[in-house]
């Protein structure tokens, strides 16, 4: 007889962890400024701060999804959920340039489990039936607690004392939250029908046969991350040149609409074919960094949250396209694997540039640099939508 199906409630709960790291992954954003002024870095060093988040990441999912899928996903959440809360303790106390860059190292880290194993672990416990629901609750989690970070933070550090600890003290206890969940989630304890093929730290891969769901997903995903990425790093220095302002709440409820964009995205789209998602997410991409160019150009905040708002559209489609590919065509022994293999090919784009384009502004000025930045973008987003056309039988109609 078949296992009984679980109650929706227990796919939901198990969708939290997710967003509570992630909110953890953007609570900073918004506290860069009080920072820069205590501390006194550049726009380049913010976005090496930055980047050492990715830096963390993909170290992390060189071994948590193969560690997942061979010892289960709680051996690995429940350390990286450790690792985050040290996190938040040093952000509290952080004094230094060092003590930021340690802290988002420490936060990558702990993402890249959640984005292999914790994402997996919701699809565990939906079921082979609910695997496309699972797609869509893990993904909508990501974005929404990565929107939900730089506003909690925000209207935290304006509204409460000592703003840089009192938000990481709040999101301790949520992460926490996290770990009881993730301590009564119904997971297996060991995944012992995974052969023990290869090394426990290698570039993640999905199985043979696999390759071009991974190829469609990563060349959409990684332009639409890359995006948001350059809105998080920059974004709020961005504001600071339109509007003359470093509101803290303003920066962070910027971040927050492009991520409730992105989760609200893909309610609306789940009933499209796969083909219809990525190639929809591609040209919001495309139109993001085209209205990025237009807001550098003319001063016009308008512009620049329209171009956040895209950013995470184009964000929200291609990580939902890109999962719904994996999880339809990989079978779950090695789903978390192959959730790590879509965020490095994502993330190492988004590492790269946005630092690239901090360093630039730096030299050129932020209009010269947020311009070739987006140009450059632009033309990744639009060689992905035609790559995508160009591979019709890979994208399936969304089950």
């Amino acid at each position: 007889m078949a296992a009984p199906l679980p109650p929706a409630w227990r796919i939901w709960l198990a969708a939290w962890p997710v967003a509570a790291v992630f909110v953890l992954s953007n609570a900073a954003t918004p506290l860069y400024v009080l920072w820069q002024r205590d501390v006194g870095f550049s726009k380049g060093t913010l976005t090496v701060i930055f980047a050492f988040y990715i830096v963390g990441l993909l170290g992390s999912l060189l071994v948590s999804g193969v560690a997942s899928d061979r010892v289960g996903r709680k051996p690995v959440l429940l350390p990286a959920l450790a690792l985050a809360l040290v996190a938040c303790g040093i952000f509290a106390t952080a004094s230094s340039v060092t003590a930021l860059v340690m802290a988002r190292l420490f936060t990558g880290i702990a993402v890249g489990a959640f984005v292999s194993a914790g994402m997996a672990a919701v699809t565990d416990v939906a079921g082979q039936e609910r695997k496309h629901r699972a797609a869509l609750l893990a993904s909508c989690a990501m974005v929404f607690g990565a929107g939900l970070g730089p506003f909690l933070a925000g209207v935290l550090s304006e509204t409460l004392p000592a703003p840089t600890a009192t938000v990481f003290i709040v999101e301790a206890a949520l992460l926490l939250t996290a770990v009881v969940t993730v301590v009564r989630m119904p997971l297996p304890a060991r995944r012992a029908v995974v052969p023990a093929r290869g090394g426990w730290v290698r570039v993640p891969g999905v199985p043979r046969g696999n390759g071009a769901q991974l190829s469609l997903g990563v060349v959409v995903f990684a332009p639409g991350i890359t995006a948001t990425s350059f809105v998080l790093s920059l974004g709020p220095s961005l504001l600071s040149a339109l509007l003359g302002t470093t509101s803290r709440v303003v920066a962070g409820a910027m971040a927050f609409v492009m991520f409730l964009t992105a989760t609200g995205v893909q309610f609306a789209v789940q009933k499209l074919s796969r083909l219809a998602i990525l190639t929809v997410g591609a040209a919001s991409t495309t139109l993001s960094m085209a209205t990025l160019i237009l807001a550098v150009h003319t001063s016009s905040v308008p512009a620049l949250v329209a171009s956040a708002l895209l950013a995470g559209a184009g964000q929200g489609m291609g990580q939902l396209g890109g999962l719904s590919l994996l999880n339809s065509a990989v079978p779950s022994q090695r789903l978390a694997e192959a959730n790590a293999a879509l965020n490095v090919g994502g993330y190492a784009l988004a590492g790269v540039l946005p630092v690239s384009a901090g360093y630039l502004s730096d030299a050129v000025g932020l209009t010269s640099g947020a311009t070739i930045f987006a140009t450059v973008l632009m033309a990744l987003a639009v060689i992905g939508a035609l790559i995508v056309a160009a591979n019709r039988r890979h994208a399936t109609p969304a089950a």
